[in-house]
C-alpha cells in the first residue's frame, strides 16, 4: 500500500516548507504491517510555479473577457474552441 500526502511543515526559522511524503507499508514474511517506510521531498518550488501559473491565467482569461473586441481560439482542426463575451 502507498499513498502520497502533500503538507507544509515549518524550519526552526518559522518559514513554510511544502512537502510531498510518499509512504509505504513494510510487512513481514506473513503480511502484517511492521512499519512504514516514507520519502520526503521539498515541492515548495513546485508549488510556487503553479499558484503564478494560476494568477496569470485567471488575468489573461479576465484580460480576455473585458475585450471590447471578439477574441478566439481555434484548435488544431480550424474549430472554434474558445471565445470571449463579446
Amino acid at each position: 500500500e502507498t499513498a502520497n500526502f502533500e503538507f507544509p511543515l515549518f524550519t526552526k526559522d518559522h518559514e513554510r516548507v511544502e512537502v510531498l511524503l510518499n509512504a509505504t507499508t513494510r510487512r513481514d514474511v506473513a503480511g502484517v504491517i511492521v512499519g512504514v517506510v516514507g520519502v520526503g521531498q521539498d515541492i515548495t518550488e513546485r508549488k510556487k510555479a503553479e499558484a503564478e501559473l494560476q494568477r496569470v491565467a485567471k488575468d489573461l482569461r479576465a484580460l480576455i473577457d473585458t475585450a471590447n473586441a471578439p477574441i478566439f481560439g481555434i484548435d488544431k482542426n480550424g474549430l472554434v474552441n474558445e471565445w470571449n463575451n463579446k
